[in-house]
């Protein structure tokens, strides 16, 4: 099990001003997407990251003070793009189920695009809690919304809320394993399709 001292510290990453350092700052992140991806955060170094991204040292530190750091910003920002994926997806005037099954076929996009998000955000659970946390927290919490709009219009039952969301959530996860990370080449049409009839109609047989 890996424990950091300064697990539970907040990010302090410090922003750049110009395009030029917007541009240099994406490109640690890509290359530590990359690196903790390929190696984990134990054997994964800063030395790595710079190597990778073309950078010298010292630019590492112009925004980032340890791996510890940069690692927690990729926590979040992952956590971002995965939420930034899903409201791409949606449409006005969909139905709640409908817009269950277009965020689910967008996340194993993104995931099939994406597969190391599953073994970065799985170490974070030991690097920063926090952020493991707060990543389960932050996606349950917005598909919960999204059913709240579905109860609002009248498509879902009245009585349905965060258990039902972190159902979901969890049915969501697994479903990206299986089908993104594992079966690269799945329908995600289909898999998003049957898991949508699921919410549906349920699985209990009707006699």
């Amino acid at each position: 099990m890996i424990t950091r001292t300064s697990a539970l510290e907040r990010p302090t990453t410090k922003q750049p001003r110009t395009d030029r350092g917007r541009r240099t700052r994406q490109k640690l992140i890509d290359a530590a997407t990359a690196e903790f991806g390929e190696k984990g955060f134990h054997d994964a170094s800063i030395i790595g990251i710079t190597g990778r991204a073309g950078t010298a040292l010292g630019s590492f530190y112009t925004y980032f003070d340890s791996k510890d750091e940069i690692f927690r910003s990729l926590v979040q920002e992952l956590s971002d793009a995965v939420k930034e994926r899903a409201a791409l997806a949606l449409v006005p005037n969909q139905s709640a189920l409908d817009a269950e099954r277009s965020a689910l076929a967008a996340f194993l996009e993104f995931a099939r695009d994406h597969k190391e998000i599953y073994r970065i955000i799985d170490e974070a659970e030991f690097v920063d809690p926090q952020s493991y946390r707060e990543h389960y927290e932050r996606t349950a919490q917005r598909i919960e919304e999204r059913l709240a709009e579905g109860i609002k219009s009248g498509d879902l039952r009245p009585d349905i809320g965060e258990v039902e969301a972190w159902a979901i959530m969890g049915m969501n996860v697994f479903l990206g394993l299986r089908f993104s990370v594992w079966g690269a080449d799945a329908d995600h049409t289909e898999v998003s399709r049957a898991a949508n009839a699921m919410l549906a109609t349920g699985i209990a047989s009707r006699r």
